[in-house]
């Protein structure tokens, strides 16, 4: 069986504000509207400083996390990361443990705001008012994570402006002699207190585990997540000082609706109304942040067969139905079964668990050496952020008491015989930790590496890798007889000692090796011979086109034996630097991406000439052609230089054919009547281009 079949990918809806206001609102509940008050009795007037302390155990599982998310935004967060690092053992733990953690954090949200609820209707039962909530953001999830999002979005934007306002108001009437004796509990309580109030910013990273329908999520991830946790710790630090500064501290100790009153001592009544308000909105923001969030465990633990394969279904919204419905009806069993508000608080040692091996795993995935392994944002500090990252939640948990751990042993041992009873036979990969230690024997598995290419495929260029400017400066032979690869290759190595340093048979050779070891890839008709070398700054390319065939030798990448001949009309040939190869990795991936499309072969076998053949293999949306005559829109640029015309930020003149003839043009060089133009650069910058000289 193989281990990983081509699922249907969840679609990408998700922007930044999308990925601050999910990550953001899953922080922003518990931890800063009942929390305090508990705190207090603990750490006195230090709680600001607990507070401030807890956020710093976190801040390498944030950088962790996201940087795993942007090399594989993947369903499935932790889960996935922990899997594709360590292998299906601790990821089925992470996936299981993480799913069940999350949801009692929804259940808790729903049922924690029965406390500011009380304030108003003392005699109102909160548990069909939860289980209501609950099935509303059951529906909304649903309809797709876009829908979620805009609500996340709304609730947020209205959380953070409510609060907005309690700062401002609140801050002129702040009473100092409420932070005397601030140190008075001793440096053991505020640490404890920390340990017990780090839950409060957990939920920032729970994004990642939706990183597959994030757009763009090499920039949205790690911007969305970093905003959220610095909003979180503004605050949580500007909040909590309020709340110590306006309510005395008699009053304060054991509060479950410090905010509320803190307000009261602000505003007055309408104070205790309006933050009221906004701490429903930050529990239901979180409930439908969690259950959006945890979701997607099902999702990717049913693809890689670690559940059943129902729960990895689509529906017509491209939203996984049956795992939505199961983390929704597992939210209300436990809403009606159980006490959230007692349980939920044991499975914060959880997961501190989870973010020290996702710390782990970063440091596998690194070490592992696999060169599809291509984050687009990479934790500062490593390998001493993640070294922290692994033993700060260790010494927490610790801390956290014995239930608390009991209950975590619980979850793995429920993982654990899930695993065998069920999972184990039915995957047959391992995880990075293999290419770690290859000695351990011939268990590396081969599938990882081609799974992240994929990913790597999907995720696209990025925006300083200079595909477009590599393309349009590369030779291009157009054949018109039936020829052999070999003898191809052996004109290609003639030709690009000219612009790389080596030798033809340096060239010969290395394409050849490749090819005889399987590292060709060969579909639709295209071949894409690589290699790289440490004798060269930049990437060149060789485009070949012949419509009579090339006929090609496929060998066996394990016997390295010929397998059988197969005819290409396409072979392109890259050379990168040896000091880049995950921008290699790109631009391969990016012409697959290309040769995938419906429309590549057709433009590949109509090109007219030179000029065409490129673009055929640049089509993208950054890319425009136009002509050049006395007749056209563009007349006015005949007879002047490139550097006198004005062309709109970000684009530029990447080719220029003329009288049959391509060439990159210079500022210097002059247009002339019937001159074709490649013009590439910013998609806002050709859409104007477009509507100024529509051809």
């Amino acid at each position: 069986m193989s281990a990983f079949k081509k699922h249907k990918r969840l679609n990408k809806e998700l922007k930044l504000i999308d990925v601050y206001a999910i990550a953001t609102g899953a922080t922003l509940s518990a931890g800063f509207f009942l929390l305090p008050g508990i705190a207090a009795t603990q750490a006195g007037p230090a709680l600001v400083l607990s507070y401030m302390i807890a956020a710093i155990p976190l801040i390498p599982a944030m950088f962790s996390v996201i940087e795993l998310a942007t090399a594989m935004p993947r369903a499935g967060g932790v889960y996935y990361f922990l899997d594709r690092a360590l292998g299906p053992f601790l990821g089925t733990i992470g996936g299981i443990g993480t799913w069940l953690a999350l949801i009692l954090k929804v259940a808790f949200a729903l049922i924690g705001m029965g406390a500011y609820i009380a304030l108003f209707f003392p005699d109102l039962q909160i548990k069909p008012i939860a289980v209501c909530i609950a099935l509303v953001l059951g529906a909304v999830c649903l309809f797709g994570a876009k829908k979620s999002g805009r609500l996340q979005v709304f609730m947020g934007g209205g959380l953070l402006a409510i609060l907005g306002v309690f700062f401002v108001g609140g801050l002129p009437k702040l009473q100092p002699d409420h932070f005397n004796g601030f140190f008075a509990s001793g440096f053991d309580a505020i640490i404890s207190t920390a340990g017990m109030v780090y839950i409060s910013y957990v939920g920032v990273t729970k994004v990642a585990s939706l990183s597959e329908e994030v757009k763009d999520p090499e920039r949205n991830l790690p911007k969305g997540v970093i905003l959220a946790l610095t909003t979180a710790i503004l605050i949580y630090g500007v909040g909590t000082s309020l709340i110590v500064g306006l309510v005395p501290p008699e009053q304060l100790l054991g509060n479950l609706t410090p905010v509320a009153v803190a307000a009261g001592y602000a505003f007055g009544p309408f104070g205790v109304i309006l933050l009221s308000i906004a701490a429903l909105l930050a529990f239901v923001s979180v409930a439908n942040a969690g259950l959006l969030s945890a979701s997607r465990y099902p999702l990717a633990m049913a693809r890689d067969h670690l559940l059943p394969p129902q729960f990895r279904r689509l529906s017509k919204f491209g939203t996984p139905t049956n795992a939505i419905l199961l983390t929704l009806a597992t939210v209300l069993l436990i809403i009606l079964l159980f006490d959230p508000m007692k349980i939920a608080k044991l499975a914060s040692s959880f997961q501190l668990l989870m973010f020290a091996l996702v710390c782990l795993a970063v440091i596998v995935m690194r070490e592992s050496r696999i060169q599809s392994y291509d984050p687009g944002y990479r934790s500062p500090f490593y390998p001493w952020m993640q070294i922290l990252g692994i033993l700060a939640p260790i010494y927490l948990i610790s801390e956290m008491g014995m239930f608390s751990i009991l209950f975590s042993t619980g979850l793995i041992l429920l993982s654990t015989f899930w695993f065998y009873y069920y999972a184990r036979k039915r995957v047959e990969r391992a995880g990075a930790i293999y290419h770690v230690f290859e000695r351990l024997g011939r268990q590396r598995y081969h599938g990882l590496d081609p799974e992240l290419r994929g990913i790597l495929k999907e995720k696209g260029l990025r925006e300083n890798d200079p595909f477009d400017e590599i393309v349009s400066r590369s030779l291009v032979f157009d054949l018109n007889e039936k020829c052999t690869f070999e003898s191809l290759v052996q004109v290609a190595a003639y030709k690009l000692p000219t612009i790389i340093p080596l030798t033809p048979e340096e060239i010969f050779d290395q394409v050849m090796e490749g090819t005889r070891i399987g590292a060709t890839p060969v579909s639709h008709g295209v071949a894409l011979p690589h290699f790289r070398t440490d004798r060269i700054e930049q990437p060149e390319m060789v485009l070949v086109r012949n419509l009579k065939g090339v006929s090609m030798t496929l060998y066996d990448p394990l016997t390295h034996e010929e397998k059988e001949s197969v005819d290409v009309s396409a072979v392109f040939f890259l050379i990168s630097p040896e000091r880049d190869p995950a921008q290699h990795l790109r631009m391969l991936a990016r012409i697959a991406e290309r040769v995938d499309e419906e429309n590549f072969a057709v433009e590949w076998r109509l090109a007219k000439d030179e000029h065409d053949i490129k673009e055929s293999l640049l089509h993208d949306d950054k890319l425009f052609s136009m002509r050049i005559a006395h007749d056209s829109s563009a007349a006015e640029w005949v007879d002047h230089a490139l550097r006198e015309i004005e062309f709109p930020p970000g684009c530029l003149v990447a080719i220029l054919s003329r009288g049959g003839l391509s060439f990159v043009p210079d500022g210097n060089t002059v247009l002339q009547q019937g001159d074709r133009l490649t013009i590439i650069g910013d998609s806002k910058g050709l859409v104007d281009l477009r509507e100024r000289f529509p051809q």
